[in-house]
């Protein structure tokens, strides 16, 4: 259908308005019980449980660490065999790196991402769906492995020679290849999802200019992870060709080349650092201003600044390479790239900096979470900055130091930006506020852990500390060290346990938010909270940068925005179509109703990995005949009875 055919309303009265909500409410409700939780492609009822089942591999990964740490407080400790202790620290990592940081920003996204632009759901919502039950079959793949004694056991970077046949010969280096393979589909067709979401999903008015830097920051990371995906997937599939079907990549004595898996995963390794980094980012750039009563500063400046950070993100993989020999021209070219790329992150700095000094801050638990962020921030920047030196990486690789910046980067600029932003957003997803007493609790017992915790990392590593030792020898002056890392990791767990506990009373006992608790001035907050399944009873437009502020902030030009009137669509599941550059209303959507087919599809991928893994090749091959069927399924036209044939979107 053409935007012509509907009609623009300046206004909704109170009844007509119930009795929307009322038929909105039956066309966009999720059924209940078991075929609901099934089927949905409610782009709310995704995030969330994204969000949940990505805590609940925080939790996995943060025991596996309380393990190693408790190993590694005292010197000749041996809790751990050497072998249990290569699968622990490899699954820490990918569970951390892979399982964690990248889908719980892809939780906050997919519930926030619709509401912050104005939309009815995601552009594809059966897509949306699909990489939310593959991540969890994923997840459940490769724990499944480690539960029977197959974890990684190469570290999850997975380097060659070690991870090639003859010298791991069991099947954990299989399991983990595939699995990261199925994980890649996931996240390929989520990043797909927000592109196009953010092409075609956006309100009336919302020019490009207008949207949020929470979109920025997952769009980036988005566009990014197309690229970059395919890269590791690529090395982790010649891998497995390597080990089960006798080819010869990676294999040095027949003409393979080891470093040629480092290319490979690097060139998807670092970008990936700054896809786990720039939603958080975001984040910190849409919530901080909230709690600083004014708008962000420089608001161009950041956009621009995440779009570079990215951009030049895909030039510097080669400084986790400095010690492999590579040519000095080389290593000069990455080393300055490298360097380089701290300017856009300074920028966001201080902007986020100006943006409290002069603004009036508000001191919640929230807005405590956004600015440590800014500390640990750079800190973490700093020490990568000096691994981005030839000659000190040269002195720093495979200590202890890396270990404490990768810490600083993954956990600090991803767990605390995270908290933060469930603090802010808590109140939508749920109607109720979170306490803020205990709220402060949890931010103190969490930021004087993680320090505690993990800046010694650095002395240990600048005395000498090798990264991945399952224990140490009497006598070295890393003792101390140890200690003091091992008691502020666990101080670190108590304040995240704090906030779980918080969650859960908040979820059942918190005050409730009403629609708009923190006066922001974006369109998440001009719905109720929670939100209806259809998010909006009429479609907003958009006027300005901040539509809930335009009269205060005078941003407004002639009526200015409205979130309560616009495109009312209600013939059936249906979103607004708008141009990509000046978000101009040009078709109207229909979107597919709650749908099996992900789901079905998902497991079937996923029998089809499994079958690879224990070469039971009927598995495989059913597998792919289930996903063949499906896929025509899921292409197939929906039409109602007695409708003629338009066109339709099938996401």
């Amino acid at each position: 259908m053409t935007i012509t055919d509907y009609e623009r309303v300046p206004t909704v009265s109170t009844d007509e308005n119930q009795a929307l909500a009322d038929k909105f409410k039956r066309l966009w409700e999720t059924k209940p019980g078991l075929a609901g939780f099934l089927s949905t492609v409610d782009h709310k009822e995704i995030g969330i449980r994204y969000i949940i089942t990505a805590f609940g591999f925080l939790i996995a990964g943060g025991v596996e660490a309380a393990v190693m740490r408790w190993q590694l407080a005292w010197p000749g400790e041996h809790v751990l065999t050497p072998e249990q202790y290569d699968q622990l620290f490899s699954t820490h990592g990918m569970t951390m790196i892979f399982l964690y940081a990248g889908p719980i920003l892809s939780g906050f996204s997919n519930y926030l991402w619709p509401l912050l632009l104005g939309a009815r759901d995601m552009a594809l919502p059966r897509l949306n769906a699909l990489s939310y039950w593959i991540y969890l079959c994923a997840g459940i793949f490769l724990y499944a492995a480690f539960a029977f004694g197959f974890g990684p056991n190469d570290g999850w970077f997975n380097y060659v020679p070690l991870a090639a046949r003859p010298y791991n010969a069991g099947p954990n280096i299989d399991f983990y290849a595939l699995g990261m393979i199925l994980l890649g589909i996931s996240t390929t067709v989520g990043a797909i999802n927000f592109i196009v979401t953010f092409l075609r999903m956006r309100a009336p008015g919302m020019s490009i200019n207008r949207v949020p830097i929470l979109i920025w920051g997952t769009l980036t990371a988005s566009a990014a992870n197309i690229f970059a995906i395919p890269a590791v997937s690529l090395a982790f599939f010649l891998l497995w060709m390597d080990r089960n079907l006798g080819t010869h990549f990676f294999d040095v004595p027949t003409g393979g080349s080891a470093l040629l898996w480092q290319h490979l995963f690097w060139m998807f390794g670092h970008p990936w650092v700054y896809a786990i980094v720039l939603p958080a980012m975001g984040m910190v750039s849409d919530g901080l201003p909230v709690f600083c009563r004014r708008p962000l500063v420089g608001y161009t400046v950041v956009a621009l600044a995440t779009v570079a950070t990215m951009v030049l993100g895909f030039g510097v993989w080669v400084h986790h390479m400095f010690a492999t020999g590579l040519p000095t021209i080389s290593l000069s070219f990455f080393s300055a790239a490298s360097i380089i790329i701290t300017v856009p992150s300074a920028v966001a700095i201080f902007a986020w900096i100006a943006t409290i000094w002069t603004g009036r801050p508000v001191f919640t638990t929230a807005f405590m979470f956004f600015t440590s962020f800014i500390v640990l921030f750079t800190i973490g920047g700093v020490s990568g900055v000096m691994t981005g030196s030839v000659p000190v990486d040269w002195q720093l690789t495979d200590t202890y130091f890396v270990v404490a910046h990768l810490h600083y980067v993954l956990i600090g600029i991803n767990v605390f930006p995270v908290v933060g932003a469930t603090y802010f957003w808590f109140p939508k997803f749920t109607g109720r506020l979170m306490d803020e007493r205990l709220g402060r609790w949890n931010f103190w017992t969490m930021f004087i852990g993680f320090n505690l915790g993990f800046f010694p990392m650095h002395i240990s590593g600048l005395l000498g500390m090798p990264r991945r030792v399952y224990t140490y020898a009497d006598g070295m002056g890393w003792d101390w060290l140890n200690l003091i890392t091992t008691i502020g990791s666990y101080v670190f767990a108590v304040g995240v346990l704090l906030f779980l506990i918080n969650v859960w009373k908040s979820y059942r006992r918190g005050a409730v938010a009403g629609d708009n608790p923190w006066d922001a001035p974006t369109l998440e907050w001009a719905t109720t909270s929670p939100p209806p399944p259809y998010n909006f009873v009429v479609i907003p437009t958009v006027a300005s940068r901040h539509p809930l502020w335009e009269d205060r902030l005078q941003q407004h030009e002639g009526e200015g925005s409205h979130v309560d009137a616009g495109l009312v669509l209600d013939h059936d599941r249906e979103a607004i179509g708008t141009s990509s550059l000046d978000a101009t209303p040009d078709i109207i959507l229909r979107m597919p109703h709650d749908s099996y087919a992900p789901v079905i599809l998902a497991l079937a991928v996923t029998a089809f990995f499994a079958g690879l893994a224990f070469h039971a090749w009927w598995l495989a091959a059913l597998g792919a005949l289930v996903v063949g069927i499906d896929i025509i399924g899921w292409l197939w036209p929906e039409r109602k009875l007695g409708e003629t044939a338009e066109p339709a979107i099938h996401g």
